[in-house]
């Protein structure tokens, strides 16, 4: 059939969950059968997401194609199991910046640039790009930002046209906030009427309205907010609190969500889905009341700096029917002297991933008491380097053993850039998918992924120096994976540890509600187990 578009926007405040949103919209029509992909539209500036602070935009999801993109990717691949690709991402810097090489070009002929209709010809473009080459069924947007915003405004004109040009093609999703005053005892609606007017103002009539909330909406609520804002009763939806984000899709697909989108754009609604293998994955996780405790050291303050690494955890902790219960802790404030008393109330630990010296010392620390006291431990990324440069120092002797990164006058520089990556990257990050061959089948990771060879996703600049690799073998710390091209290390582990496994790669990015990545599994099933 014709790709189909859905646009989902919000209003009154940010952080209402449009990405959440997007994703269950996937997944129930994925359920129906359908051939969706999910993109992200960002209303500021900056070119590339990757270089925005973790502690400022949350983590950098990282695409198979090697974009580093908004975190609400990581959501639309956790939910659906696509996998995304720097087509799925966009912001206003690449949309000017295309615009601005087009007429460099002389592709305007001299015309006069303007936002209208330049700006928004290169949105619609984008839009519809993804439908145009690989024929999804459906392709669903996402607007950053809130209604009223300066930056959105060029979108919203965007999305205005194309609902005028596709018709029924084309439906909106507008998610609003509905809050309590506690004072007054009451839910208000005029938040939500001044959003849809604000949407109305600029030509967008909504075709569907999900109210974020914190308490049920009765249904004289949502009848009042349908009659004032021009929407079927049918479709204005509630989305209320619920323990887990993995329960709004069941949420969205009981109040017929997936149907009031189909009936609008004219598509027979048919049977719902069961959605067997989803709930399955929800009863595990409910049920799992058994506690392990993950102590996840990093630099970052912010929760969502590690939100894959964190989502990862919980949905291996399903599948091992345990409630994962994670404390974050700032690698600045671990030394040698207080690392025991601050990691020994965990069951394991994770080193996080991250850019720069800060908190790398406390990493050590951390990492030198679970390798001393056989807590499971998992590096990600500069978490494995680390893992690397703890076991230099104080297994092999190495005073002074360090990352160039940290100290570019380091005596044993076990972690490098490497002269053969300086030819093949140019000095490059290695950022996007990249294959890795399992050295040994005697090997946690063998254990886990239960095959030789793999594709994961990577983030970084340094690499493990090889040269040192015999001296790390022989003191028992395996190389026991590779890049078959390159020979780098991408996955070590030390020999006769009950789990201490490091990856040069991230596999939180490969890690989904339905297929969860092999090595969380492990890692979770090793704290979980008694010694």
């Amino acid at each position: 059939m014709e790709t189909k578009y859905i646009f989902v926007t919000g209003g009154v405040v940010s952080s209402l969950g449009k990405g959440i949103i997007s994703s269950s919209i996937g997944k129930l029509l994925q359920a129906r059968g359908y051939n969706i992909t999910v993109q992200k539209f960002d209303p500021y500036i900056n070119t590339d997401p990757g270089r925005l602070n973790p502690n400022e935009h949350g983590e950098c999801y990282v695409t198979i194609d090697g974009m580093g993109t908004d975190l609400d990717l990581g959501h639309y691949e956790r939910f659906t199991g696509i996998q995304t690709t720097k087509a799925n991402t966009h912001t206003t810097g690449r949309i000017y910046a295309s615009v601005i090489a087009k007429e460099n070009r002389g592709e305007y002929f001299g015309k006069t640039i303007q936002v209208v209709p330049h700006i928004t010809d290169e949105i619609k473009r984008n839009i519809k790009m993804m439908g145009k080459q690989k024929k999804f069924d459906f392709v669903i947007t996402e607007i950053g930002g809130t209604v009223g915003d300066i930056e959105s405004l060029p979108y919203l004109e965007a999305i205005r046209q194309l609902k005028w040009e596709m018709g029924k093609n084309a439906v909106c999703v507008h998610l609003t906030y509905i809050p309590y005053l506690k004072a007054a005892g009451e839910l208000k609606t005029k938040p939500t009427q001044h959003s849809v007017k604000g949407l109305q103002s600029v030509g967008i009539q909504p075709d569907l309205l999900v109210l974020r909330t914190e308490k049920h909406l009765s249904q004289g609520i949502l009848k009042k907010v349908a009659s004032f804002c021009n929407v079927d009763e049918d479709c204005v939806v509630q989305s209320e609190d619920l323990p887990s984000i993995y329960e709004v899709p069941v949420n969205m697909q009981n109040q017929g969500m997936d149907a009031a989108i189909l009936r609008k754009m004219g598509i027979e609604v048919g049977e719902t889905p069961a959605l067997g293998p989803w709930r399955s994955f929800l009863e595990r996780f409910k049920t799992s009341t058994k506690e392990v405790k993950i102590a996840l050291v990093g630099k970052y303050d912010l929760q969502d700096a590690y939100k894959s690494i964190r989502e990862s955890l919980f949905i291996a902790g399903a599948y091992n029917d345990r409630k994962v219960v994670i404390k974050y802790i700032n690698s600045e404030k671990i030394t040698d002297d207080n690392a025991a008393e601050t990691l020994s109330p965990y069951a394991g630990v994770v080193i996080g991933p991250g850019f720069g010296e800060k908190g790398t010392e406390g990493k050590m620390s951390a990492i030198k008491y679970c390798r001393e006291n056989n807590v499971p431990t998992f590096g990600i990324c500069l978490g494995m380097q680390m893992m690397v440069t703890e076991f230099a120092r104080n297994v092999l002797g190495l005073k002074g053993a360090n990352s160039r990164e940290m100290d570019e006058k380091t005596p044993y520089n076990v972690i490098d850039v490497m002269e053969d990556q300086k030819n093949l990257y140019d000095g490059a990050m290695r950022v996007g998918a990249y294959d890795c061959l399992i050295q040994t089948k005697n090997s946690k990771t063998y254990e886990a992924y239960k095959t030789e060879k793999l594709s994961e996703r990577h983030r970084h600049l340094y690499e493990f120096n090889n040269e040192y690799l015999a001296d790390f073998e022989k003191a028992g710390m395996i190389g026991v994976g590779k890049n078959p091209e390159t020979d780098l290390i991408e996955i070590v582990e030390l020999q006769g540890h009950k789990w201490f496994v490091g990856t040069q790669f991230h596999p939180e990015y490969n890690s989904t509600v339905l297929k969860p990545n092999p090595l969380f599994l492990s890692f979770i099933a090793a704290a979980s187990e008694k010694d």
